[in-house]
């Protein structure tokens, strides 16, 4: 039978695990099959917290038209068309209605892009399914799925505990219980016991902190404990730091706004305009120069942002980290596997007194030994694929000497092993006997200090020769020094089989082969990231837990420290208290020997000395300092659910040169969302100063309402998204980190905003004047097509903050070049297709008229590329 979570007994833990098993229609060892996972899916539905319910997109395009000023907007159109001429009315619906229709996209794209995120984030579980171990979505849960956990494991569901070992488990988030809790097996016989009581039980939410086990789903999703008590999930903050500072801007300027429409509706009465047209110009304006779609334009920006960085190997899991990317000035990173490869690799070898990079030349002695030590002395193995599996050093071993084209099999089949001496401590060695004939050769593999000193001669070409101990100690510890593991590798041959496997008798007499060096090797991207993050104004720190030698050595290599930079170990650093630390942690590149526990103090000591900080990490010790950095960075492949969860940003592919990218992604982006915020706002500002300067020049409105809500449909939609588009900038990676309190007005950008904006609303109302002067009945048009083309041409100046448009190539973003081509097309159609005449109050202009319009127009992009001159010359907006 299959079981519906809804259906399952309460008593879960009065059960024992075949019980369970049989009630669940599922086998302890196999799991459910496919088919029967799949059914279940079917019937009780994914294995999530229910959560708000989404808005349905008729709601979402009801809501782009409950805006205040778009109903008064609506409603004098209405009543304009009652007493006035109908088709204004209906033109001026109609755009509204366009202008809803762009919102609405823009925020369903929003959802969707957010959507997308969530579920490329969505944790996975390990599950038995037909007997096969896989990891699946975790949402994809069923009840009767067999789970393995482990620890640093985040709880999928709600399980009966089947098999554990030493299992111990966080329950604080549910329970309150501070102190991990040890699981057991056996079933409990009280029906009503509290929750932290059910020891064989473990929750969905909780987290292993030790251990290992495998369980039965018995509940999902809402059915969970923790489904039950769903309200005390904090929820995060819909909004970004940017989105709500860019609303609280909006709400004041929306009242700077509004106060300057009412001055202009007086202003026009007073002059005898018709108070209903001056009321329509008045809101009109209210309508297009509110940016009431900034936060909306933001959450766009940061969510496709993030989607695309995805492409890049870098999952965002919390999407103010997008926007403040840019402001980190510290990465401090793991240097296993994100700055190097976690593969070791043999750097070189030596024997006979010569060095050499690998085992080139194995036929003739002392290189055919070392490489009969390095590859019999070894259990590593080569899968039917040809992958190794093995300890990490042996398979580096193994794999130097299949590099030279030997195998392992052949050689074993030439001398079998006999016996072996296990590796300890103690000892820092270990031996195997083979068989060589009728005799026996052992070979023996350990660190130096504990194979030097047993060996009595040295091999070398044509036979042996007295061994100098304290020159290949020092030899070794050389090695040592330029970050290699050091083994040294010796031989003895026995004329027969042993009695007795005694290492204190055998491992005595050794004659002295040879030295291998190996070292995790540096990521090949590696030293241009870190060089990259220098240009950048970045500091790379690097955190190990290898010997502080080793550690100085490989950020030698990549860059990371200087000749005589300070490494900083884990003992050292206990000995420090947080203000002694504070007073040099900005000038440690490398931390030796750390254990998870001290990352947070790293942190908070660059924290506090202003520093701005991103930290990776992969256990379940890493995940307080993840959520302490101000960008937690978690591994991917080989780290936790719990530091996953606890960081902003997960890296796929484990790579330090990913966040390198990611930093860079996070810049271009909020470059274009600043780009964004200064076109709106000097559009904007351009329509206000020529809707507003016009009567106290002695002129005429220049405007109608529905020439303002067209300026605003055709150049704030798709222009305007089409510079979240553009590429980043050429020195977007040459900079300083932008400080996280900056406002996003600074460098140059509230003067552009006004000194543009006026120099807009000057050329329109010189075309004006101009116009009227000369007698031209089309004076209206004109004006109408000058504003128009003047933000066209602003949008091209702005797409770089310093460079030149010509410099960036003027067909770069084909994306935008396109929306300004079609932005132009529908302008001339207003002006030469007749029908569209009468509805937007237009006319045809004459060529002349059309040049002057294309002429008066540009000189605003000329005015912006004269300005991007001056700042490249450093002789304005040097200061934030």
């Amino acid at each position: 039978m299959t079981t519906d979570s809804s259906e399952s007994p309460r008593c879960w833990h009065c059960l024992d695990g075949e019980a369970a098993a049989a009630l669940l229609d599922t086998d302890l060892n196999k799991g459910l099959s496919s088919p029967a996972a799949t059914s279940r899916l079917e019937q009780t539905g994914h294995n999530v917290l229910q959560e708000a319910t989404r808005r349905h997109p008729l709601v979402m395009l009801a809501s782009q038209f409950t805006d205040f000023m778009i109903l008064v907007l609506i409603a004098a159109a209405v009543i304009a068309g009652v007493v006035g001429e109908p088709q204004d009315a209906i033109a001026i619906v109609v755009i509204v209605f366009l202008n809803g229709i762009i919102g609405f996209v823009q925020e369903y794209r929003a959802e969707r892009a957010m959507a997308a995120l969530k579920q490329m984030s969505s944790p996975q579980a390990r599950v038995i399914r037909d007997g096969q171990v896989g990891l699946i979505d975790a949402r994809t849960l069923v009840t009767g799925d067999l789970v393995e956990l482990e620890a640093g494991n985040i709880l999928p569901a709600d399980l009966r505990l089947t098999e554990l070992a030493s299992l111990k488990v966080d329950e604080s988030a549910l329970t309150g219980e501070s102190q991990p809790v040890d699981k057991q097996l056996a079933p409990l016989h009280e029906t009503d016991l509290p929750l932290g009581d059910r020891f064989n039980l473990a929750y969905k939410g909780t987290i292993v902190t030790y251990g290992r086990a495998r369980g039965l789903v018995v509940a999902t999703g809402m059915q969970t404990e923790l489904g039950k008590i769903a309200t005390l999930l904090a929820g995060e903050s819909g909004k970004t730091p940017l989105q709500k500072r860019l609303a609280r801007f909006g709400q004041h300027l929306a009242l700077v706004v509004l106060a300057i429409c009412a001055i202009i509706f007086v202003a026009g009465w007073l002059r005898g305009e018709p108070p209903l047209v001056m009321l329509l110009t008045a809101v009109s304006l209210a309508v297009a120069a509110i940016p009431e779609a900034l936060p909306a334009v933001v959450t766009i920006s940061l969510a496709l942002g993030a989607a695309r960085m995805v492409k890049q190997n870098a999952l965002i899991r919390r999407l103010p980290a997008v926007e403040t990317l840019g402001s980190v000035t510290f990465i401090c990173s793991d240097k296993t596997g994100t700055l190097t490869q976690n593969r070791m690799h043999v750097d070189c070898v030596l024997a006979a007194g010569e060095t050499r990079s690998g085992l080139q030349d194995m036929v003739e002695s002392p290189w055919r030994e070392l490489g009969m030590a390095m590859v019999l002395c070894n259990d590593a193995v080569a899968g039917a694929d040809g992958k190794l599996s093995g300890d990490p050093t042996e398979t580096a071993l193994l794999e130097a000497v299949q590099a030279a084209g030997f195998s392992k099999s052949e050689w074993q089949e030439t001398w079998p092993r006999l016996a072996e001496l296990p590796f300890d401590s103690e000892r820092a060695r270990m031996s195997m006997l083979h068989r060589d004939g009728e005799a026996v050769l052992m070979l023996v593999k350990g660190a130096p200090e504990g194979v030097l000193s047993l060996c009595v001669d040295q091999l070398v070409t044509g036979g042996t020769t007295s061994i100098d101990q304290a020159a290949l100690q020092d030899t070794a510890e050389q090695l040592a020094t330029q970050g290699l593991r050091v083994l040294a590798f010796a031989l003895k041959r026995l004329p027969a089989v042993p009695d007795a496997f005694d290492a204190a008798t055998l491992e005595t007499g050794l004659t002295f082969i040879g030295l291998a060096g190996m070292i995790d090797p540096p990521r090949p991207e590696a030293a241009e990231s870190v060089a990259a993050c220098k240009a950048a104004g970045i500091v790379p720190v690097m955190i190990t837990g290898d010997h502080p030698a080793t550690a100085r050595a490989i950020a030698s290599r990549l860059g990371i420290i200087e000749d005589g930079g300070k490494v900083l170990s884990g003992s050292e650093l206990s000995r420090l208290s947080l203000s002694e630390f504070e007073r040099e942690v900005e000038s440690v590149r490398v931390y030796a020997r750390i254990n998870p526990e001290q990352k947070i103090k790293i942190v908070q000591a660059l924290q506090d000395k202003g520093e701005f900080v991103a930290m990776t990490g992969d256990g379940v010790n890493d995940a307080p300092a993840l959520k302490r950095a101000d960008i937690g960075v978690a591994m991917g492949k080989g780290g936790t659910d719990v530091a996953r969860e606890a960081a902003h940003m997960t890296l796929l592919d484990d790579n330090f040169a990913t966040i390198v990218h990611a930093v860079r992604e996070g810049r271009r982006i909020f470059d274009n969302i600043r780009k964004f915020v200064k076109y709106t706002m000097t559009s904007n500002s351009g329509e206000i100063w020529t809707i507003f300067l016009a009567p106290f020049l002695g002129l005429p409105i220049p405007l109608l309402p529905i020439h303002i809500l067209w300026i605003n449909l055709v150049t704030d939609g798709l222009p305007g998204l089409a510079l979240a588009n553009e590429h980043a900038e050429r020195d977007v990676m040459q900079r300083p980190p932008r400080p996280p309190k900056e406002s996003i007005f600074a460098h140059g950008m509230w003067q552009h905003i006004l000194w543009v904006g006026l120099l807009m609303g000057g050329v329109s109302l010189l075309t004006q004047a101009w116009a009227i002067h000369t007698g031209s009945a089309h004076w209206q048009s004109m004006v109408f097509t000058v504003l128009t083309l003047s933000q066209l041409g602003h949008v091209l100046a702005i797409r770089s903050e310093r460079e030149s448009l010509f410099g960036m190539g003027v067909l770069s973003n084909r994306m935008l070049i396109g929306a300004l081509g079609l932005t132009f097309a529908l302008q001339m159609a207003v002006l030469y297709v007749p029908w569209l005449n009468p509805i937007f109050k237009t006319a045809p202009l004459s060529p002349g008229e059309l040049a002057a319009c294309l002429a008066l127009s540009s000189v605003v992009f000329i005015g912006v590329e004269i300005e991007k001159l001056l700042v490249r010359r450093g002789w304005i907006y040097a200061g934030p």
